[in-house]
């Protein structure tokens, strides 16, 4: 048991570091390039007809790297550039569950087929999840301290940028860094001190019922989709099928406790719960689908 919990607070103690650090420079990089935006093209492109903007933000997802409490900071920025919430959730919704990183490694473990199926799958998620949460007009249930929209502003000289930018990073850290540490202690003590098979044995016992049973035990879990293309393959090694263990990922990656805990500063809890059960449904049809049909 020591031994557990020396690694649990060896991981709480790297993973704090590494994701205060990350939102600080990420925040800090937003703020600057928000200040060479013309923020009402940005609105103008973003608010596009049939899906547009939420299509492009869950592209945009794809390219960075990030896993889910990462990609906050960048979701803020959006919203604080006055891109719609339901655009700013398809980046939320698809950054963390497909990146470079995640192609290469499921290309090299499950072929391009499975590769390429994921990919679409995670972008359409994000695109059609961030569609219906827009419909729903749930900005009332953002904490207004904490997403503020920019008022416009011209800046003149870098310094000036670097300043807001420097400005930003500090004062959402403040506001912030206790809802990290919670979270990423939370994702410590779960990472750690609850075996790993004590879930995959959960998921394998499933019967007709593994998909959404994978969903439900995911979401509990810490990881990045990336960190976890291994656990799929020994998931599917040992029979449980594909689409049962593709939910399984996604759900750790795109919904966890963690990342709730964080986005507790800046969401009720009325609209975490929506959003967590509109992505739960989005794996829950893919994870069907891809058991159909591979």
């Amino acid at each position: 048991m020591n031994e557990h919990l020396l690694e649990a607070l060896r991981f709480f103690i790297i993973d704090s570091i590494k994701i205060l650090f990350l939102l600080f420079a990420m925040i800090f990089v937003v703020g600057v390039l928000r200040t060479y935006i013309n923020q009402k093209k940005l609105k103008k492109l973003t608010r596009g007809k049939y899906g547009v903007g939420n299509l492009f933000a869950s592209l945009f997802g794809t390219i960075t790297p990030f896993c889910s409490c990462s990609s906050i900071p960048l979701f803020w920025g959006f919203l604080e550039a006055g891109i719609p919430l339901g655009t700013s959730l398809s980046f939320l919704i698809t950054s963390p569950l497909v990146n470079e990183f995640v192609v290469v490694l499921m290309l090299a473990t499950f072929g391009w087929k499975i590769t390429l199926a994921y990919v679409i799958s995670g972008v359409l998620i994000g695109t059609l999840a961030g569609i219906i949460l827009g419909k729903m007009k749930l900005e009332k249930y953002l904490v207004k301290d904490m997403i503020k929209q920019d008022k416009e502003k011209k800046y003149y000289t870098f310094k000036e940028r670097f300043h807001f930018g420097l400005h930003e990073a500090v004062d959402i850290i403040k506001k912030l860094w206790l809802w990290v540490l919670a979270g990423v202690a939370l994702g410590a003590i779960i990472h750690n001190l609850v075996p790993q098979d004590f879930f995959v044995s959960l998921v394998g016992r499933g019967g007709l019922w593994t998909v959404p049973l994978a969903i439900i035990v995911g979401v509990p879990l810490y990881g990045s989709a990336a960190a976890l293309v291994p656990v799929a393959e020994a998931l599917f090694a040992k029979g449980i099928p594909l689409g049962t263990t593709l939910a399984f990922i996604m759900s750790i990656a795109a919904l966890s406790f963690p990342e709730a805990v964080i986005l507790r500063r800046a969401m009720k809890l009325k609209l975490i719960g929506i959003f967590f059960g509109v992505v739960a449904i989005g794996i829950l049809i893919t994870g069907i689908l891809f058991n159909v049909l591979f």
